[in-house]
């Protein structure tokens, strides 16, 4: 199968990181993980070149000048973007790539790989609760930053229906096999929204709903 490129999309804390580097650790001859590039600090433990490319915004910006990105988008005050050669790179050895990204990101790659040379997933968290537990979970964000990112979230759930398909990450090892088998099925690009039943719109609103009640909670 001709390789691909595999665009990730969730809110923050839905878990799309998690479900590509297990992707990548399960498969690693099937896909491989394009690290971006972002002009936000490291948290404790990420490493420069292997969880981001860690750029100061005037670089940034001067390589998105060049040319340098696929995709770029910000996101809670901070840069982010894909670079092409990460891409290329991925692609060459014949895997599909893997793309973490952005909501605004991921319109501008399927521009670029429209299907069948892209699939595009959408992940769900279980529940706004669950989402809200993941956060909190991380302990470097105040309540003004934990305002700001719900406030993006449900942003981008409102954009979740114009994906590919739609998965939601209850169970981490079923939500890898989903994607695994949507990315790999010859007939996925051809069965492009096939996921969004009446029952994942449903889930999409009422989180919708939740996240805004949980943002009025914060405030």
């Amino acid at each position: 199968m001709k390789p691909v490129v595999v665009v990730l999309a969730a809110p923050s804390g839905g878990g799309k990181t998690t479900i590509a580097h297990a992707l990548e650790a399960r498969w690693p001859e099937r896909y491989g993980f394009s690290v971006s590039a972002t002009t936000r600090s490291p948290r404790p433990g990420e490493r420069d070149g292997e969880d981001y490319f860690f750029l100061s915004k005037a670089e940034f910006r001067r390589r998105h000048g060049a040319g340098d990105f696929l995709e770029s988008a910000e996101y809670a005050g901070e840069l982010y973007g894909t670079l092409k050669a990460e891409v290329d790179r991925v692609l060459a050895s014949g895997r599909h790539v893997l793309l973490d990204i952005e909501v605004q990101g991921a319109r501008q790659v399927r521009e670029r790989y429209r299907p069948p040379a892209s699939r595009a997933v959408f992940i769900l968290p279980p529940s706004g609760a669950e989402l809200m537990r993941r956060l909190k979970g991380r302990r470097t964000e105040s309540k003004s930053e934990q305002t700001k990112r719900l406030a993006t979230a449900i942003r981008e759930l409102e954009q979740a229906e114009a994906f590919d398909h739609v998965v939601v990450n209850d169970d981490l090892d079923a939500a890898v096999e989903t994607v695994h088998k949507l990315v790999e099925s010859p007939d996925a690009a051809a069965s492009a929204q096939a996921q969004l039943d009446p029952e994942r719109i449903d889930h999409i609103r009422s989180l919708i709903a939740e996240l805004t009640k949980q943002t009025k909670e914060i405030s």
